[in-house]
């Protein structure tokens, strides 16, 4: 028997078997009870390989395979969980563009620009971290049409016209840099790479611009970021 068809034969015990204790006492026979009179032995005959009535299968073997199983599975769970725009009835250009960004968003790669007005007519600005935000915050609120999403002072930046007040905060993705002469600049950390937000420059290296025609914002804008560092 090769290398494959014993691991389909180890993976084909494992999944029908929830312990290798059930495994061994499958193997052992009326007979072998009757002769034997004890169960442990039997197991133990089993095990070495002299009883039984199919494969032998190692313990260590057997238990590897049983948590390596339970780790895909696990992870299988997490990647299929459901993303918060999923059966959403969306209308409006901005939030299907998000919902198209969401499962990649996960990992971080987008930042969105909203200018528009506040809950008090303050007109505002500012640039969001989208996979941030996705962690930090339930957006079911955003793509039911609840709320509207906005940016805060908590965010990558935010500007209030009205008093003037200018805030900027790197985030688990992106560093800030606010000091540069041409403008307000990010860099993604995974890669290095710096985003470059003015709308007359290029947006950086392997980054893109789209503006978003929406009917919920003055103005809407998401920057997409490919990572090519390898992990």
């Amino acid at each position: 028997m090769d290398q494959e068809e014993g691991s389909t034969t180890v993976d084909n015990i494992v999944t029908q078997f929830n312990t290798y204790e059930d495994f061994l006492d499958s193997q052992i026979t009326t007979l072998d009870m009757y002769y034997l009179e004890d169960e442990g032995l039997a197991r133990q005959l089993v095990e070495l390989g002299y009883r039984g009535t199919g494969e032998v299968v190692k313990r260590e073997d057997f238990e590897a395979r049983k948590a390596a199983i339970e780790i895909a599975r696990l992870a299988e769970r997490t990647q299929k969980k459901t993303l918060t725009s999923a059966g959403k009835d969306l209308h409006d250009n901005f939030l299907k563009a998000l919902a198209m960004r969401e499962e990649d968003n996960r990992s971080g790669i987008s930042v969105i620009f909203i200018r528009d007005r506040n809950s008090h007519g303050q007109e505002v600005s500012g640039y969001i971290d989208y996979a941030h935000r996705l962690k930090i915050e339930d957006f079911e609120v955003y793509f039911s049409g609840k709320k509207r999403l906005l940016p805060r002072p908590t965010d990558m930046s935010f500007y209030n016209w009205d008093s003037q007040v200018a805030v900027w905060n790197s985030t688990p993705n992106y560093q800030v840099i606010a000091d540069n002469p041409e403008g307000l600049l990010f860099k993604y950390k995974r890669d290095r790479k710096i985003l470059n937000v003015d709308p007359k420059a290029q947006p950086g290296d392997n980054s893109t611009r789209t503006p978003i025609q929406t009917e919920l914002y003055i103005q809407a804008v998401i920057f997409d970021h490919v990572s090519r560092r390898k992990t």
